[in-house]
Formats: C-alpha cells, sequence, structure tokens
C-alpha cells in the first residue's frame, strides 16, 4: 500500500520535498483519521437523538431554542 505525501517548503531557499510518510507520521495520521471517524460517528449520534427527542417532545428546534434562552 502507498502512503500519503509529506509535502516540505523551506522558506530559505525555497526548495520542496515530497516524500512518502515515515512509520511514525503513518501511524499518526491513522489515529488521526480514526479520531476523525470517531468524531462524525458520535457528532451524528447525538443529531439523531436530539431529533428523537424533539419529535419525542412534539416540538421544533425553533421551539427548544426559545425555550431554554
Amino acid at each position: 500500500m502507498s502512503r500519503p505525501s509529506i509535502t516540505i517548503y523551506d522558506c530559505e531557499t525555497g526548495e520542496t520535498i515530497v516524500r512518502e510518510m515515515n512509520d511514525a507520521e503513518f501511524a499518526q495520521f491513522k489515529k488521526d483519521e480514526a479520531t476523525a471517524i470517531n468524531f462524525k460517528a458520535e457528532a451524528e449520534a447525538k443529531a439523531q437523538a436530539k431529533a428523537a427527542l424533539l419529535a419525542q417532545l412534539g416540538i421544533t428546534e425553533e421551539q427548544a431554542k426559545l425555550l431554554l434562552s
């Protein structure tokens, strides 16, 4: 499997280096990717729970905001 590339730009020399991620960078990349996937899943679950609660109460999101302000 080909790993994602890293681009490094040296401002002093104007040199740009493009290389594959090393083992440590790739491990962190995979960890960050898993964290992002979990965060998105949690956010979707919270949104669904919120929508279900509002439906159960029979009010809209705007009405809930008005009640809580």
